[in-house]
């Protein structure tokens, strides 16, 4: 399997490419991979690269968005924090994949059994991790439906805080990038959330 060239990415629609995400989450579950030449693909992009998708997600060694949907090198933008939340400098990547590097669609992919989800439930308070697990409380008081077991301990609260916070920062991208949002509207590019199941390698996507 071949890089994208600028050529294949114009061609890309939005829809197509969260295709191309699906069917590889698809054989990465199934333990199939694509053929690659990553020798052959570090030369192909050497003076370039054409990035159809950027996506958004944990630092969790669990949920490489390369490896989870079957990507190699020069297919996708890689944006990864803890707890996959936003801040200027992450919105800034998104608008230069989708406005400068021709990226067609941005996901927000958020993972069970997050780490910084549990610290968030926790409260932990320990150095810059404070301020970043703040980010996610609005996920937490977002959960209303849940009235007992509000713990990290709830597998089931916490992966609704998970799928919560994934919907949180998608609205975010929208309300504070009138760039993107403009994209979105002429229909150019997709902003979506997802959610990764660590213990199944299943993407659920929402569109």
């Amino acid at each position: 399997m071949r890089t994208h060239t600028k050529e294949t990415q114009d061609k890309l629609t939005p829809g197509l490419a969260l295709e191309i995400l699906k069917e590889g989450n698809e054989r990465f579950v199934s333990n199939i991979k694509a053929h690659r030449n990553l020798l052959a693909q570090v030369n192909e992009t050497s003076s370039g690269q054409f990035p159809f998708a950027a996506i958004l997600s944990c630092i969790d060694s669990r949920t490489s968005a390369e490896l989870i949907f079957d990507q190699g090198l020069g297919d996708i933008f890689s944006i990864r924090i803890a707890g996959n939340i936003l801040n200027d400098d992450i919105l800034g990547s998104m608008e230069f994949a989708c406005c400068y590097a021709g990226s067609k669609l941005i996901v927000v992919l958020g993972h069970t059994r997050c780490g910084a989800i549990e610290g968030a439930c926790k409260n932990i308070e320990l150095g810059h991790i404070t301020g970043l697990l703040q980010k996610i409380k609005p996920a937490i008081e977002l959960e209303a439906a849940t009235l007992t077991g509000r713990t990290d301990n709830n597998p089931q609260f916490m992966e609704k805080v998970a799928t919560n916070n994934v919907f949180l920062t998608v609205q975010a991208i929208k309300a504070q990038s009138s760039l993107l949002a403009a994209m979105e509207s002429e229909g150019k590019i997709k902003i979506i959330g997802g959610l990764h199941d660590i213990e199944t390698g299943k993407v659920i996507f929402y569109e």
